[in-house]
């Protein structure tokens, strides 16, 4: 495809009005001020629409759509014991393809073309990303609550497996990371195990960190005074690449080891807002160099994928939280949900606008009431825009969505079983309440 006369986000995050782009294979072939030469197939009329890397989701549950508004006002605690453990419980298989096929719908809708998933129904997630198109760094939740060998839990064991069976498959769009859920749902003992066989396996890991004022608290009655920052690296845990989620109450200290360590941070505001958990604190970790990546948690918690909406309270809290307007840019926050979480996935030859990276590109609409005028385009992209501008999603070159048409999903259907299946979980989780 190419991409005729357009503005484009550039690497440092500025606008470039009347560039041509090229796509061929999977990769951008071409980045100028002129019309290249040659054939590109499907040119794309620019006039008024902006195109910039695709956005990334650094922390999800997709298959947890089927709980959207089904788990509301409630403490994480709460919230997790007494209304998704019990509708978990009643999930199948073939639910969860569905409810991640319409996850990845919501997503590449409103932008994403890549995301960091960690659940459960591994193969069923799985198959609903490599049908679709999507980009997907997964990896399937470790929890354990007695000491024991970590080979003898069972999703240590399906871990393993995926590593063999789908680790860079679809031409590297799907990654296998390691995760484990998070300290308080795991023994010291398995926590080492863990660290070691990642280090063993060459993986990313992926963890929940510090979500909660209580879990940090009780990590340190449990563990001699260690936060559950100083636990993980006591154990090991990130001496390979890991994305930490929340990082909420970390401390001062535990930012240091972040930074040193090079843990990714995945904040996500909306969930953490409506959980009544708190908010990371960005800036300071910025401040310190830490690599921070945005993520917006399962609609469970959320209640939608919408990227866009993520980068704008991403952008305003720290300036009230400190009260200092001139705090966490919008072009830092677009930064988070480009580059930095790409570089978190390890996918170093995306997220930006760049010839021979891969062509993962959105186009933006600028002909709406809310983006004019445009005095900042960058600035209107955080600050206005909303996923509904998205015109077109695309991932190695494919084109997924596109004016409201996706090419490899079966969007009525796909809605239709969700549907379905939500009231079906609904009436057996009531039948034995």
């Amino acid at each position: 495809m190419l991409f005729s006369d357009i503005s484009v986000l550039d690497d440092t995050f500025h606008c470039q009005a009347h560039k041509y782009v090229a796509t061929e294979g999977n990769k951008i072939a071409y980045v100028g001020d002129e019309m290249p030469e040659g054939d590109f197939g499907e040119i794309y009329d620019g006039h008024n629409r902006f195109l910039m890397s695709g956005l990334v989701n650094a922390h999800s549950h997709a298959a947890m759509t089927l709980l959207r508004g089904y788990a509301e006002n409630l403490p994480l605690d709460r919230w997790l014991n007494e209304r998704v453990f019990p509708f978990e419980d009643k999930i199948q298989n073939e639910d969860a393809y569905y409810s991640t096929m319409l996850a990845i719908a919501e997503m590449l809708r409103t932008g994403t073309t890549s995301f960091t998933d960690m659940y459960f129904f591994s193969e069923y997630v799985l198959k609903a990303v490599g049908e679709s198109g999507i980009k997907c760094n997964f990896s399937r939740a470790i929890t354990s609550f007695s000491d024991c060998n970590i080979s003898e839990i069972p999703s240590f064991r399906e871990s393993e497996t995926l590593v063999k069976t789908y680790h860079n498959a679809f031409d590297g769009r799907i990654k296998i990371d390691m995760s484990l859920h998070a300290e308080y749902t795991n023994r010291r003992m398995v926590i080492e195990q863990f660290a070691e066989s990642v280090k063993a396996h060459n993986l990313r890991a992926h963890v929940h960190l510090s979500e909660t004022e209580k879990e940090h608290e009780e990590c340190k009655q449990r563990h001699g005074g260690l936060t559950p920052t100083e636990l993980f690296q006591a154990c090991g845990v990130f001496d390979v690449p890991t994305t930490a989620a929340h990082c909420v109450w970390v401390t001062d200290s535990d930012m240091d080891i972040l930074k040193a360590k090079g843990v990714t941070v995945a904040t996500n505001p909306a969930s953490n807002l409506k959980l009544g958990s708190g908010v990371c604190n960005t800036y300071a970790m910025l401040r310190k160099g830490i690599n921070v990546a945005l993520g917006t948690d399962s609609v469970a918690s959320n209640n939608n994928l919408d990227m866009f909406k993520e980068m704008y309270l991403c952008a305003l809290l720290p300036k009230g939280v400190y009260r200092r307007p001139d705090i966490v840019s919008e072009r830092d926050v677009l930064k988070m949900a480009t580059q930095n979480g790409y570089f978190a996935q390890g996918r170093t030859d995306c997220g930006m606008v760049k010839a021979g990276n891969r062509a993962d590109l959105i186009v933006v609409d600028l002909d709406t009431v809310h983006m004019c005028p445009h005095n900042d385009t960058v600035n209107n992209l955080v600050y206005a825009a909303s996923g509904e501008d998205v015109l077109l999603t695309m991932a190695d070159g494919k084109v997924l969505y596109k004016d409201g048409v996706y090419t490899t999903i079966d969007i009525e259907k796909v809605k239709h079983e969700v549907e379905a299946r939500t009231k079906r979980i609904q009436n057996e989780v009531n039948a034995h309440a």
